[in-house]
C-alpha cells in the first residue's frame, strides 16, 4: 500500500512516519553498540579494532548508502507525479544497480583493507584483529547494500514501520550471536560473523515486504536514461556519504596519534553521539518521503510547512540530547569501558558534541530537502567542506600547535556549525527557485493555450 503523502495533516503525517523510523535506527545503532559492549568484553585492542573498521567499511559503502537514498527520491517524486509504472521500472533497475555495486564494494574492499589499516596506524596483532572484522563484515556486503535498496523503495512509498520491524529483532538477535560467537572464541570475527547473519535475514524480510507492494509489478526493461538519472541523483548523496566516511577517517588519523585510548574513545563517543541524534535521523528520512511526493506533485507551500515542523521536532530532540550528553557522559562511556582515561577523554568529547546536536538536525533536514525536490548537487560541495577541507586544515594547523586533543574536537564542532548555516540559506534558496520556475511554466502553458 503506497501512502499518499501529498495530503493529510504534516504533523500527523511526519510522526507517523518519524517515530518508526527512530525506533530503527535506534535499535540499529544499539545494534553497533552491541558489537562495540561485546568487543570491550574481548580486549581494548579489539574494541579498537571495531572503531578502526568503522570508518573504512563506511567509506566502502558509501556509494550503495548514497544511490539508495537518491532511488528513494526518484522514485518517490515518480509516484508524486502518479507515474506508477515508471516508478515500478524504476524500482527494479534500482535493485539491479545494488547487485552491481555490492560486488564492487566486495572486490574493491578485500583488495584495499590492509592498505587502508596501516594508513590509520595499525601494525602487529591490532592490524590482525582489525582485518579479521573487517574481512568478514565485507564479504557479506552484498546483504547490507541489497537492504539498503529495498528499504529505499519501501521509504519511497512512506513505509518506515518494516525496516522498524526487522531492526529491532535483529538487535535481539544479535545480542544471542555476539555472545554466542564470542563465548565460542571467535573474538572480533565472531562479531562479524553475527553481522553478516542478521544483514542477511533483514534483506530477506525486507524483500518479502517489498514483494507485497505495487513497485514488483510486471514487467521489466534496462532503462539506459534510468540509471543517468538515478546517477545524477544519487551522486551528490554518494559523494556525501563517502567524505563523511573520509571525515571520519581524518579524524582517526589524526586521533590516532593521541594514543589507541582515544582511538577507542572516539569509537564509543560516535555510538552515543548517533544514539542522540536517533530521532534526528528519523525525521530526516520522514521529510526525504515527504518532500519527495510533494515535490512530485508541486506542493511547495507544504513542503515549507514539512521543513518548519520537522526543524521544531528536532530542536524539541536536541534539548532533551544536550541536557543528557552535559549531565551524565562519564556514565555513558563507562557503559563500554572501565579503563579512566578512555572515560575522561570522553567527557570531553560528549560534552563539545551536546553543544552541535541541532546543528546536526539542520544539516540532515535541509539536505533532505534537496534530494527530495531533486536539487541536489550542493551537497557535494558541502560535504567536501564540511568533511574534508575544513578538518584537514583545521587539524593540520592543530595538531602542529598543541598536544591537546581537544582542540580536534573543537574544530569538528566548528565545521559542523558552519555547514549547517551554510546549507539553511542555500536550500531555502533553492527551495524558491523551483517553485518560481514551477509558476512560470504554468503561466507559459496557459500563454499557449
Amino acid at each position: 500500500m503506497i501512502k499518499d503523502l501529498t495530503q493529510g495533516d504534516i504533523k500527523t503525517a511526519l510522526r507517523s512516519l518519524a517515530i518508526p523510523a527512530t525506533i530503527g535506527y535506534l535499535f540499529h545503532t544499539l545494534y553497533n553498540v552491541t558489537d562495540t559492549y561485546f568487543a570491550g568484553m574481548i580486549s581494548t585492542e579489539a574494541l579498537a579494532a571495531l572503531s578502526l573498521s568503522f570508518p573504512v567499511f563506511f567509506l566502502l559503502l558509501a556509494v550503495g548508502i548514497g544511490m539508495s537514498e537518491g532511488l528513494s527520491a526518484v522514485v518517490g517524486n515518480a509516484l508524486g507525479e502518479g507515474r506508477r509504472d515508471e516508478a515500478v521500472n524504476m524500482s527494479k533497475n534500482g535493485l539491479l544497480l545494488s547487485l552491481i555495486i555490492s560486488i564492487l564494494v566486495t572486490v574493491i574492499g578485500l583488495l584495499s583493507t590492509d592498505f587502508l589499516m596501516r594508513q590509520l596506524g595499525a601494525e602487529g596483532s591490532y592490524l590482525q584483529s582489525s582485518l579479521d572484522y573487517i574481512d568478514v563484515v565485507i564479504l557479506g556486503s552484498f546483504f547490507m547494500i541489497a537492504g539498503m535498496f529495498i528499504n529505499a523503495l519501501l521509504y519511497a512509498q512512506g513505509d518506515t514501520t518494516s525496516f522498524r520491524n526487522i531492526l529491532v529483532v535483529s538487535f535481539f538477535l544479535n545480542i544471542v550471536l555476539d555472545y554466542s560467537f564470542v563465548k565460542m572464541g571467535f573474538g572480533v570475527k565472531g562479531i562479524a560473523y553475527a553481522t553478516v547473519a542478521t544483514e542477511f535475514i533483514s534483506m530477506l524480510y525486507l524483500f518479502y515486504r517489498l514483494n507485497k507492494t505495487p513497485l514488483l509489478g510486471k514487467g521489466f526493461y534496462f532503462d539506459r536514461p534510468f540509471y543517468i538519472h538515478l546517477i545524477k541523483q544519487g551522486l551528490p548523496p554518494t559523494t556525501n556519504m563517502l567524505f563523511m566516511a573520509l571525515g571520519v577517517f581524518i579524524i582517526t588519523y589524526y586521533a590516532a596519534d593521541f594514543g589507541q585510548s582515544i582511538v577507542a574513545m572516539l569509537g564509543i563517543g560516535m555510538r552515543i553521539e548517533q544514539i542522540a541524534i536517533m530521532p534526528i535521523v528519523g525525521i530526516n528520512i520522514a521529510v526525504l518521503s515527504m518532500v519527495s511526493q510533494n515535490s512530485g506533485a508541486a506542493q511547495y507551500e507544504r513542503i515549507r510547512s514539512i521543513i518548519k515542523a520537522a526543524l521544531g521536532y528536532s530542536l524539541y530532540v536536541s534539548i532533551i540530547a544536550f541536557v543528557v550528553l552535559m549531565l551524565v557522559p562519564g556514565q555513558l562511556v563507562a557503559l563500554f569501558s572501565s579503563d579512566p582515561s578512555v572515560i575522561s577523554e570522553g567527557i570531553v568529547f560528549l560534552r563539545i558534541e551536546a553543544f552541535i546536536v541541532f546543528a546536526f538536525a539542520v544539516i540532515f533536514i535541509f539536505v533532505a530537502l534537496l534530494q527530495g525536490i531533486e536539487r541536489p548537487n550542493f551537497i557535494f560541495y558541502l560535504s567536501l567542506a564540511r568533511q574534508i577541507v575544513l578538518p584537514l586544515i583545521l587539524l593540520e594547523i592543530i595538531t602542529r600547535l598543541t598536544n591537546d586533543v581537544i582542540y580536534v574536537w573543537l574544530s569538528i564542532a566548528f565545521s559542523v556549525v558552519l555547514a549547517a548555516v551554510v546549507v539553511w540559506l542555500y536550500a531555502r534558496s533553492e527551495l524558491l527557485k523551483k517553485e518560481l520556475s514551477h509558476a512560470s511554466q504554468n503561466v507559459d502553458n496557459r500563454e499557449v493555450v
